[in-house]
């Protein structure tokens, strides 16, 4: 691992321990943080579209951003072990528990974690109560609720990702990609008002240079 660092230009950076802690800059690096598959700001690709209702444009989005985050998650998911991953985390400070059906918080390996979280969003997706796909079908009156809570989750395996998986995003030559993935993500969030800040705080440095760059912009 060391070798594969030092050959992207960069070292491993050590904790008050003297212990090595986790590559967490590796993402804001350039060039890597500037990878994109296109130019300019998501911010048009994400406002209503014109005669479009609301609720159906985030529970189209909503879809859309799990699949592909899903498909990240793929393709690195070898790497994510509850060896490697015991926790779900976002580098050295931030932890996440999994809160289930009784509101219980569950401290969970990774692993563990973005299976239950894949399971809770998938079955909410093909709920018609909740994501009516039938003409007619109204959206729940806590429709916008549901997808905070969803884009809450999200956000979570983009942190996970980035602070621990970052190297193999790289690796397999998925940076630009998966950078402009989260800028539309983000995007997209802000433009609905999805997350908290507390949500983003582990990625807000990310946040800054894409907004530095106008790749995002509230």
């Amino acid at each position: 691992m060391n070798n594969l660092l030092n050959g992207l230009g960069l070292r491993a950076k050590k904790n008050g321990t003297g212990k090595k802690s986790q590559y967490q800059t590796l993402y804001l690096t350039s060039p890597y943080v500037n990878n994109m598959l296109v130019k300019g700001s998501f911010k048009t690709i994400v406002v209503l579209p014109k005669y479009v209702d609301p609720n159906e444009w985030l529970a189209y989005n909503a879809f859309e951003f799990f699949n592909y985050s899903n498909l990240f998650y793929g393709s690195i998911s070898d790497f994510c072990t509850p060896q490697n991953c015991p926790t779900m985390s976002g580098g050295l400070v931030m932890e996440y528990t999994w809160t289930d059906a009784t509101r219980k918080a569950t401290k969970l390996s990774a692993p563990v974690y973005v299976d239950c979280m894949t399971t809770w969003i998938q079955n909410l997706l093909t709920d018609e109560n909740v994501f009516p796909t039938k003409a007619g079908s109204d959206f729940p009156p806590d429709f916008l609720t549901v997808i905070k809570s969803i884009f809450r989750e999200l956000v979570r395996l983009f942190v996970h990702i980035y602070h621990h998986h970052y190297t193999q995003v790289l690796c397999l030559y998925e940076e630009a990609h998966f950078n402009s993935l989260f800028a539309h993500f983000i995007s997209f969030a802000m433009e609905f008002d999805l997350l908290d800040k507390k949500d983003t705080a582990p990625l807000q440095d990310l946040i800054e240079i894409m907004e530095g760059n106008n790749i995002i912009s509230a």
